[in-house]
Protein backbone atom coordinates (compact mmCIF):
# COMPACT_ATOMS: atom_id res chain seq x y z
CA UNK A 1 0.00 0.00 0.00
CA UNK A 2 1.36 3.47 -0.93
CA UNK A 3 1.89 6.36 1.06
CA UNK A 4 -0.46 8.84 0.73
CA UNK A 5 1.41 11.76 -0.55
CA UNK A 6 0.54 15.59 0.66
CA UNK A 7 -1.16 16.07 -2.83
CA UNK A 8 -3.34 13.01 -2.33
CA UNK A 9 -4.27 14.36 1.04
CA UNK A 10 -5.04 17.89 -0.71
CA UNK A 11 -7.60 15.92 -2.99
CA UNK A 12 -9.17 14.18 -0.12
CA UNK A 13 -9.59 17.44 1.65
CA UNK A 14 -10.73 18.94 -1.23
CA UNK A 15 -13.30 16.57 -2.35
CA UNK A 16 -16.86 17.63 -2.96
CA UNK A 17 -19.76 15.14 -2.88
CA UNK A 18 -22.20 16.91 -5.28
CA UNK A 19 -25.07 14.57 -3.58
CA UNK A 20 -24.47 16.13 -0.33
CA UNK A 21 -25.80 19.24 -1.65
CA UNK A 22 -29.08 20.20 -0.51
CA UNK A 23 -30.52 24.03 -1.22
CA UNK A 24 -33.69 23.38 -0.47
CA UNK A 25 -33.10 22.60 3.07
CA UNK A 26 -30.63 25.31 3.47
CA UNK A 27 -33.10 27.60 2.26
CA UNK A 28 -36.04 26.18 5.01
CA UNK A 29 -33.16 26.81 7.49
CA UNK A 30 -32.30 30.76 6.45
CA UNK A 31 -36.20 31.00 6.60
CA UNK A 32 -36.71 29.97 10.12
CA UNK A 33 -33.59 31.22 11.62
CA UNK A 34 -34.83 34.65 10.21
CA UNK A 35 -37.47 34.69 12.86
CA UNK A 36 -34.87 34.83 15.93
CA UNK A 37 -32.87 37.36 14.42
CA UNK A 38 -35.73 39.71 13.61
CA UNK A 39 -36.93 39.09 17.35
CA UNK A 40 -33.53 38.87 19.40
CA UNK A 41 -32.75 42.82 17.12
CA UNK A 42 -36.54 44.18 18.09
CA UNK A 43 -35.94 43.71 21.99
CA UNK A 44 -32.45 44.56 22.06
CA UNK A 45 -30.96 41.27 23.42
CA UNK A 46 -28.65 39.40 20.42
CA UNK A 47 -26.22 38.10 23.37
CA UNK A 48 -28.82 35.62 23.56
CA UNK A 49 -29.41 35.15 19.20
CA UNK A 50 -26.74 32.05 19.23
CA UNK A 51 -28.34 29.85 21.91
CA UNK A 52 -31.62 30.28 19.78
CA UNK A 53 -29.91 29.37 16.58
CA UNK A 54 -28.63 26.09 17.72
CA UNK A 55 -31.44 25.21 19.63
CA UNK A 56 -33.13 25.20 16.20
CA UNK A 57 -30.32 23.71 14.31
CA UNK A 58 -29.90 20.56 16.69
CA UNK A 59 -33.35 20.23 17.42
CA UNK A 60 -33.68 19.64 13.62
CA UNK A 61 -30.49 17.64 13.53
CA UNK A 62 -31.97 15.16 16.21
CA UNK A 63 -35.44 15.10 14.52
CA UNK A 64 -36.31 11.36 14.26
CA UNK A 65 -38.71 11.59 11.48
CA UNK A 66 -41.95 9.37 11.63
CA UNK A 67 -45.04 10.75 13.34
CA UNK A 68 -45.91 13.85 15.12
CA UNK A 69 -46.12 12.73 18.49
CA UNK A 70 -42.69 10.77 18.15
CA UNK A 71 -41.43 13.44 16.31
CA UNK A 72 -42.35 15.90 19.55
CA UNK A 73 -41.77 13.30 22.60
CA UNK A 74 -37.76 13.07 21.27
CA UNK A 75 -37.25 16.71 20.85
CA UNK A 76 -38.82 17.67 24.14
CA UNK A 77 -36.79 15.56 25.91
CA UNK A 78 -33.24 16.56 23.76
CA UNK A 79 -34.14 19.86 24.46
CA UNK A 80 -34.75 19.42 28.04
CA UNK A 81 -31.31 18.37 28.16
CA UNK A 82 -30.13 20.40 25.82
CA UNK A 83 -31.53 23.03 28.52
CA UNK A 84 -29.35 21.57 31.26
CA UNK A 85 -26.15 21.52 29.60
CA UNK A 86 -27.22 25.19 28.28
CA UNK A 87 -27.68 25.79 32.32
CA UNK A 88 -24.53 24.52 33.26
CA UNK A 89 -22.51 25.89 30.67
CA UNK A 90 -23.63 29.79 31.49
CA UNK A 91 -23.19 29.27 35.07
CA UNK A 92 -20.10 28.11 35.27
CA UNK A 93 -18.57 29.36 32.18
CA UNK A 94 -17.40 32.89 33.33
CA UNK A 95 -16.14 31.46 36.96
CA UNK A 96 -15.06 28.73 38.05
CA UNK A 97 -11.66 27.20 35.83
CA UNK A 98 -11.93 23.97 37.67
CA UNK A 99 -15.45 23.66 37.37
CA UNK A 100 -15.00 24.01 33.73
CA UNK A 101 -12.54 21.29 33.09
CA UNK A 102 -14.89 18.63 35.51
CA UNK A 103 -18.09 19.68 33.67
CA UNK A 104 -16.54 18.98 30.29
CA UNK A 105 -14.82 15.95 31.29
CA UNK A 106 -17.82 14.29 32.52
CA UNK A 107 -19.99 15.64 29.67
CA UNK A 108 -17.30 14.24 27.01
CA UNK A 109 -17.15 10.87 29.24
CA UNK A 110 -21.46 10.55 28.78
CA UNK A 111 -21.48 11.49 25.59
CA UNK A 112 -18.96 8.92 24.27
CA UNK A 113 -20.80 6.17 26.41
CA UNK A 114 -23.72 7.34 24.72
CA UNK A 115 -22.61 5.06 21.56
CA UNK A 116 -23.83 1.84 23.89
CA UNK A 117 -27.51 3.55 22.71
CA UNK A 118 -27.14 3.58 19.08
CA UNK A 119 -25.08 5.42 16.49
CA UNK A 120 -27.89 8.30 16.82
CA UNK A 121 -27.99 8.52 20.31
CA UNK A 122 -24.26 9.01 20.09
CA UNK A 123 -24.71 11.66 17.51
CA UNK A 124 -27.02 13.28 19.43
CA UNK A 125 -25.01 13.43 22.70
CA UNK A 126 -22.11 14.60 20.20
CA UNK A 127 -24.41 17.86 20.05
CA UNK A 128 -24.99 18.45 22.92
CA UNK A 129 -21.39 18.05 23.35
CA UNK A 130 -20.50 20.70 21.34
CA UNK A 131 -22.95 23.20 22.23
CA UNK A 132 -21.67 22.79 26.19
CA UNK A 133 -18.30 23.59 24.95
CA UNK A 134 -20.12 26.57 22.79
CA UNK A 135 -21.42 28.09 25.73
CA UNK A 136 -17.82 27.75 28.31
CA UNK A 137 -17.16 30.28 25.35
CA UNK A 138 -19.59 32.39 24.96
CA UNK A 139 -20.31 32.62 28.95
CA UNK A 140 -16.26 33.68 29.41
CA UNK A 141 -16.62 36.17 26.33
CA UNK A 142 -19.69 38.16 28.47
CA UNK A 143 -18.02 37.63 31.86
CA UNK A 144 -15.22 39.61 30.43
CA UNK A 145 -17.41 42.58 29.17
CA UNK A 146 -19.00 44.83 31.67
CA UNK A 147 -21.57 46.02 29.41
CA UNK A 148 -22.68 42.98 28.39
CA UNK A 149 -25.46 41.14 30.54
CA UNK A 150 -26.35 37.41 30.25
CA UNK A 151 -28.50 36.03 32.36
CA UNK A 152 -28.49 32.12 32.39
CA UNK A 153 -32.18 31.80 32.26
CA UNK A 154 -32.42 33.79 29.31
CA UNK A 155 -29.88 31.75 27.72
CA UNK A 156 -31.66 29.02 28.55
CA UNK A 157 -34.94 30.03 27.38
CA UNK A 158 -33.32 31.00 24.21
CA UNK A 159 -32.16 27.37 23.81
CA UNK A 160 -35.72 25.89 24.57
CA UNK A 161 -37.46 28.61 22.25
CA UNK A 162 -35.25 27.75 19.46
CA UNK A 163 -35.97 24.08 19.27
CA UNK A 164 -40.03 24.88 19.74
CA UNK A 165 -39.30 26.77 17.01
CA UNK A 166 -38.48 23.59 15.02
CA UNK A 167 -41.45 21.78 16.53
CA UNK A 168 -43.72 24.59 15.63
CA UNK A 169 -42.36 24.10 12.27
CA UNK A 170 -43.04 20.92 12.26
CA UNK A 171 -46.44 21.10 13.60
CA UNK A 172 -47.50 24.04 10.71
CA UNK A 173 -45.48 21.14 7.81
CA UNK A 174 -48.38 18.57 9.12
CA UNK A 175 -51.25 21.00 8.68
CA UNK A 176 -50.30 21.75 5.21
CA UNK A 177 -49.53 18.62 4.09
CA UNK A 178 -51.70 16.25 5.92
CA UNK A 179 -51.43 13.35 8.53
CA UNK A 180 -49.03 10.52 7.92
CA UNK A 181 -45.27 10.15 8.78
CA UNK A 182 -42.10 12.04 7.62
CA UNK A 183 -38.61 10.83 6.83
CA UNK A 184 -35.97 12.11 8.92
CA UNK A 185 -35.05 15.90 8.12
CA UNK A 186 -31.43 14.95 8.00
CA UNK A 187 -31.38 11.78 6.13
CA UNK A 188 -27.58 11.59 5.83
CA UNK A 189 -27.50 11.27 9.75
CA UNK A 190 -27.85 7.24 10.71
CA UNK A 191 -31.12 6.60 12.09
CA UNK A 192 -29.68 3.51 14.16
CA UNK A 193 -31.04 3.15 17.67
CA UNK A 194 -30.01 -0.30 18.30
CA UNK A 195 -27.93 -1.02 21.62
CA UNK A 196 -24.50 -1.79 21.85
CA UNK A 197 -22.08 -3.43 24.20
CA UNK A 198 -20.23 -1.72 26.61
CA UNK A 199 -16.94 -3.12 25.46
CA UNK A 200 -13.22 -2.04 26.57
CA UNK A 201 -11.98 -0.46 23.52
CA UNK A 202 -15.16 1.90 23.45
CA UNK A 203 -14.83 2.67 26.96
CA UNK A 204 -11.11 3.65 26.67
CA UNK A 205 -11.79 5.56 23.85
CA UNK A 206 -14.53 7.61 25.49
CA UNK A 207 -12.58 8.05 28.46
CA UNK A 208 -9.17 9.24 25.93
CA UNK A 209 -11.79 11.60 24.55
CA UNK A 210 -12.72 13.14 27.45
CA UNK A 211 -9.47 13.74 29.15
CA UNK A 212 -7.93 15.39 25.58
CA UNK A 213 -11.23 17.79 25.80
CA UNK A 214 -10.60 18.52 29.62
CA UNK A 215 -6.71 19.18 29.13
CA UNK A 216 -7.83 21.76 26.07
CA UNK A 217 -10.05 22.82 28.10
CA UNK A 218 -7.39 23.96 31.05
CA UNK A 219 -5.19 24.82 28.30
CA UNK A 220 -7.82 27.46 26.13
CA UNK A 221 -9.00 28.85 29.35
CA UNK A 222 -5.78 28.95 31.49
CA UNK A 223 -3.89 30.74 28.70
CA UNK A 224 -7.29 32.92 27.85
CA UNK A 225 -6.86 32.36 24.94
CA UNK A 226 -9.09 34.23 22.18
CA UNK A 227 -11.94 32.02 20.85
CA UNK A 228 -9.80 28.95 22.85
CA UNK A 229 -12.89 27.26 22.99
CA UNK A 230 -12.40 26.44 18.99
CA UNK A 231 -9.98 24.02 20.40
CA UNK A 232 -11.46 21.26 22.27
CA UNK A 233 -14.44 21.63 19.81
CA UNK A 234 -12.42 20.31 17.31
CA UNK A 235 -10.06 18.32 19.29
CA UNK A 236 -13.28 16.45 20.82
CA UNK A 237 -14.58 16.30 17.00
CA UNK A 238 -11.48 15.06 15.04
CA UNK A 239 -10.87 12.23 17.54
CA UNK A 240 -12.34 9.19 15.65
CA UNK A 241 -11.82 5.18 16.44
CA UNK A 242 -9.76 5.14 13.17
CA UNK A 243 -6.24 7.17 12.73
CA UNK A 244 -6.63 7.77 9.40
CA UNK A 245 -10.11 9.11 9.70
CA UNK A 246 -9.02 11.25 12.98
CA UNK A 247 -6.00 12.72 10.82
CA UNK A 248 -8.49 13.06 7.77
CA UNK A 249 -11.28 15.34 10.16
CA UNK A 250 -8.66 17.05 11.99
CA UNK A 251 -7.13 18.45 8.69
CA UNK A 252 -10.61 19.06 6.98
CA UNK A 253 -11.14 21.13 10.53
CA UNK A 254 -7.77 23.34 10.33
CA UNK A 255 -8.94 23.95 6.94
CA UNK A 256 -12.08 25.16 7.27
CA UNK A 257 -11.45 27.35 10.59
CA UNK A 258 -8.51 29.00 8.92
CA UNK A 259 -10.47 30.02 5.82
CA UNK A 260 -13.62 31.00 7.86
CA UNK A 261 -11.48 32.71 10.27
CA UNK A 262 -9.94 35.18 7.23
CA UNK A 263 -13.60 35.12 6.16
CA UNK A 264 -14.44 36.57 9.29
CA UNK A 265 -11.81 39.01 9.54
CA UNK A 266 -12.30 40.26 6.39
CA UNK A 267 -15.49 41.42 6.87
CA UNK A 268 -15.45 42.59 10.26
CA UNK A 269 -12.82 45.17 9.07
CA UNK A 270 -15.96 46.55 7.04
CA UNK A 271 -16.99 48.14 10.31
CA UNK A 272 -13.55 49.30 11.76
CA UNK A 273 -13.90 52.43 10.67
CA UNK A 274 -17.66 53.75 10.77
CA UNK A 275 -19.21 55.37 13.21
CA UNK A 276 -23.36 56.04 14.62
CA UNK A 277 -25.38 55.03 12.15
CA UNK A 278 -23.42 53.61 9.48
CA UNK A 279 -21.94 51.52 12.16
CA UNK A 280 -25.30 50.48 13.17
CA UNK A 281 -26.40 49.71 9.95
CA UNK A 282 -23.31 47.66 9.05
CA UNK A 283 -23.30 45.42 12.17
CA UNK A 284 -26.77 44.83 10.83
CA UNK A 285 -25.65 43.73 7.73
CA UNK A 286 -23.35 41.38 9.34
CA UNK A 287 -26.14 39.55 11.46
CA UNK A 288 -27.89 38.72 7.82
CA UNK A 289 -24.82 37.43 6.42
CA UNK A 290 -23.31 34.97 8.98
CA UNK A 291 -26.78 33.75 9.05
CA UNK A 292 -26.27 33.07 4.84
CA UNK A 293 -22.89 31.61 6.05
CA UNK A 294 -24.88 29.67 8.17
CA UNK A 295 -27.52 28.66 5.57
CA UNK A 296 -24.65 27.73 2.80
CA UNK A 297 -22.95 25.64 6.17
CA UNK A 298 -26.26 23.74 6.33
CA UNK A 299 -26.42 23.14 1.90
CA UNK A 300 -23.10 21.56 1.78
CA UNK A 301 -22.74 19.48 5.24
CA UNK A 302 -22.23 16.47 3.46
CA UNK A 303 -20.55 18.05 0.42
CA UNK A 304 -17.37 18.96 1.84
CA UNK A 305 -16.54 19.41 5.53
CA UNK A 306 -13.96 21.51 5.57
CA UNK A 307 -16.08 23.93 3.58
CA UNK A 308 -18.51 23.41 6.22
CA UNK A 309 -16.25 24.49 8.68
CA UNK A 310 -15.48 27.36 7.35
CA UNK A 311 -18.90 28.83 7.02
CA UNK A 312 -20.24 27.63 10.82
CA UNK A 313 -16.50 29.41 11.51
CA UNK A 314 -16.87 32.71 9.69
CA UNK A 315 -20.60 32.87 11.21
CA UNK A 316 -19.87 32.02 14.62
CA UNK A 317 -16.89 34.39 14.85
CA UNK A 318 -18.85 37.25 13.02
CA UNK A 319 -21.97 36.93 15.61
CA UNK A 320 -19.85 36.55 18.88
CA UNK A 321 -17.52 39.54 17.65
CA UNK A 322 -16.61 42.84 19.62
CA UNK A 323 -19.20 44.72 18.36
CA UNK A 324 -18.49 48.41 19.50
CA UNK A 325 -15.90 50.53 21.49
CA UNK A 326 -17.35 52.22 24.51
CA UNK A 327 -16.09 55.85 25.45
CA UNK A 328 -13.31 54.02 27.53
CA UNK A 329 -12.17 52.77 24.83
CA UNK A 330 -13.01 48.70 25.88
CA UNK A 331 -14.03 46.69 23.15
CA UNK A 332 -18.04 45.91 24.15
CA UNK A 333 -18.64 41.71 23.56
CA UNK A 334 -21.40 40.95 21.46
CA UNK A 335 -24.16 42.62 19.82
CA UNK A 336 -25.94 45.05 21.34
CA UNK A 337 -29.39 47.08 21.13
CA UNK A 338 -29.36 50.06 18.40
CA UNK A 339 -29.93 52.66 21.56
CA UNK A 340 -26.94 51.51 23.21
CA UNK A 341 -24.67 51.37 20.52
CA UNK A 342 -25.46 54.48 18.84
CA UNK A 343 -24.85 55.92 22.48
CA UNK A 344 -21.75 53.87 22.95
CA UNK A 345 -20.65 54.91 19.45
Amino acid sequence: MDKPTARSWLSRISRFDPTGLNWPRAVLFLDIALVPLVVFRAIGHEQYLLSALFGLFFAWLDDPGGSLANRASHIAVFTLIGAGVTALGFGIGGYAGGWRVLAAFAITLVAGLAAAFGVRRFVNAMLLNVWFLVTLGLASSFHHHSRITSYTWAQVLAWVGGAALWLSATFTARLVRGRGDRPRPITELPGDTARKPLTRPLVMFALMRALVTAGTIALAFGLDLSHGYWMPIAVMVAMKPNLEQSTLTAAQRVVGALIGAVTAALLLLIPASEHGLRLFLVERALEVVALVLFMHGVAIRFGNYALYCAAVAAGVLILARPVVKGNDGDSIGGPLGPQQQLKAC
